[in-house]
C-alpha cells in the first residue's frame, strides 16, 4: 500500500538505497528497496531502529524540549534519515554517504502528510 510512495522516495534521490514506513513495535508496515541493494536488509535495520528512535523518543520528552521530529544516523557506510509520522509509526530512508541529505529529508517532509491520511 505505502511501497509505490516510499519508492517514489528513493528513487527521486543519487544515492538511495531503501525506505521503509514501521511502527514503535519493530513491526514494519511497508518498505522498499531499490534494485541492485539487495544486500540492504532494510525489515532488520528498520527493528533496530524502532527500538533507539523510541529510546530517543522518551529522552527528549524528559529533556521537556518539544517532541521528537527527526534524527539522522550517519555510518562510513550508510546514512539513515528519520522521520517521525505519528506516536505509532515513521518512516526511514537509507542512502549512501554521498547523497544529498537535504533532499532526502525534504522528500520525508513531504511523504509524512501523504502517509498520515492514508493511515
Amino acid at each position: 500500500m505505502f511501497r509505490d510512495s516510499l519508492a517514489g522516495m528513493v528513487d527521486r534521490l543519487a544515492g538511495g538505497m531503501a525506505g521503509i514506513l514501521i511502527g514503535f513495535d519493530g513491526i514494519a508496515v511497508d518498505a522498499y528497496t531499490k534494485s541492485g541493494q539487495e544486500a540492504l536488509d532494510i525489515q532488520t535495520l528498520g527493528m533496530e531502529l524502532s527500538h533507539a528512535v523510541g529510546q530517543m523518543r522518551k529522552a527528549v520528552e524528559q529533556l521537556d524540549i518539544g517532541p521528537l521530529r527527526e534524527l539522522t544516523l550517519k555510518a562510513n557506510d550508510l546514512v539513515v534519515l528519520v522521520y517521525l509520522i505519528s506516536d505509532e509509526y515513521f518512516v526511514a530512508c537509507a542512502v549512501k554517504p554521498e547523497a544529498n541529505f537535504g533532499k532526502a529529508r525534504y522528500l520525508m517532509r513531504l511523504l509524512a502528510p501523504q502517509i498520515q491520511a492514508e493511515l
